[in-house]
């Protein structure tokens, strides 16, 4: 079969839907929502209308089944108007992956079913405090009594962790069997014992709640285990394997916002009696954002063809996430450049975007162990 770059219909349909939910309903709230570092209900409620919320569950369980390219697609355009609200549906997604990859039949309906019948979260909760990346170093303890399992510990930097239906929460029944002793369980809200408490002042994506987890004597039936004893840190990484890739298709809708706000500002701003457009050093800035943002997408498309293809796509996903978040972080820190002093400033949009994609350096795996990830899939061979 030739290559083929071309969308089909449905995602040019989808990829419309998106684009005009982006400009519309998004876009004039970012702001605002930002400001007042606060989750933007309505917007996650318009969401689920249209169906773009909680979109990957499949639709035997009431959602749309989105693949992989498609979430892909969608994400560019809902992080082209604010990283940060894109970050909730993302992150919902993240909690939904591994319910998706290791759930039975039963837990699936039980757990996603709900997510598709109201506007409603998931979240999932790998990072503590002290174990940031050395996942396996985790220290939230399993205990099994009976037929649940007694909780305690504390999770961090958890989005949606507040507003979630239920959590995937990554915990240890034996600290030191490390990532051999982990353990998969959803915790749902209101459970005894289970306390999320908000983080303030975050540098970016303040539209995006994200909190510290405290399991105190929490009880965990072991019907919502996913997969069994010592599977939890596979399934983790199957999972981040995956979801990093819609973490680049938000780089890349970054980057273009930053790269269509340069170019307007370009053509207006006057500089030695002419637009700054007309000067080559503008001109270069411009067209190395451009060639970013191409070449981003090309390959976040081709890892998202290699896991919709069920093909190896860890170190496709790892590149994907490192290089679109690295151009998109360039792209947002040159619209500054080009605006100069007013970019600095909140009256324009610019300074917002570099807040907003510097956490995609760092989220669902720094850029650090994204290149580990990369050196050791090239020593392997």
């Amino acid at each position: 079969m030739p290559i083929d770059f071309s969308l089909t219909e449905e995602q040019k349909q989808l990829q419309a839907l998106a684009r005009r939910f982006a400009r519309e309903v998004i876009l004039p709230v970012a702001a605002e929502y930002d400001e007042k570092e606060e989750v933007p209900w309505p917007v996650i409620e318009k969401l689920h209308e249209v169906g773009l919320l909680n979109a990957i569950i499949p639709e035997a369980y009431g959602g749309m089944g989105l693949k992989m390219l498609d979430e892909v697609i969608v994400g560019e355009e809902l992080a082209y108007a604010c990283m940060g609200i894109y970050t909730i549906p993302m992150a919902s997604d993240l909690g939904i992956t591994p319910v998706l990859l290791a759930g039975t039949e039963e837990q699936k309906r039980r757990f996603l079913k709900p997510l598709t019948e109201k506007p409603a979260l998931a979240a999932f909760a790998l990072s503590e405090p002290g174990n940031g990346s050395d996942a396996a170093a985790l220290k939230t303890r399993a205990i099994r009594q009976g037929d649940h399992y007694i909780l305690n510990g504390t999770k961090m930097w958890i989005s949606n962790g507040g507003e979630a239906e239920w959590v995937v929460v990554f915990a240890t029944v034996n600290p030191e069997l490390r990532h051999k002793g982990v353990v998969a369980l959803v915790v749902e809200k209101g459970t005894p014992g289970f306390k999320a408490i908000k983080i303030h002042g975050k540098m970016g994506q303040r539209a995006s709640g994200t909190y510290e987890l405290v399991f105190e004597d929490v009880k965990v039936p072991v019907e919502n285990r996913l997969g069994e004893e010592g599977e939890g840190f596979k399934i983790a990484m199957q999972t981040l394997n995956k979801t990093r890739i819609p973490v680049a298709a938000g780089s890349v809708g970054v980057a273009r916002r930053a790269l269509d706000e340069a170019r307007k500002y370009a053509k207006e701003r006057e500089a030695f009696g002419q637009p700054i457009a007309n000067f080559q050093a503008i001109q270069f800035k411009l067209a190395d954002m451009m060639i970013g943002i191409e070449t981003a997408r090309m390959y976040t498309y081709y890892a998202a063809w290699l896991a919709d293809q069920g093909l190896p796509h860890a170190h496709a996903s790892a590149i994907a996430k490192a290089y679109a978040s690295e151009i998109a972080f360039e792209a947002a820190n040159q619209a500054i450049q080009i605006h100069g002093g007013y970019g600095y400033v909140r009256e324009f949009p610019v300074e917002k975007l570099l807040r907003d994609v510097k956490l995609n350096q760092i989220y669902e795996g720094t850029n650090e162990i994204q290149r580990l990830i990369i050196a050791r899939h090239i020593l392997a061979e």
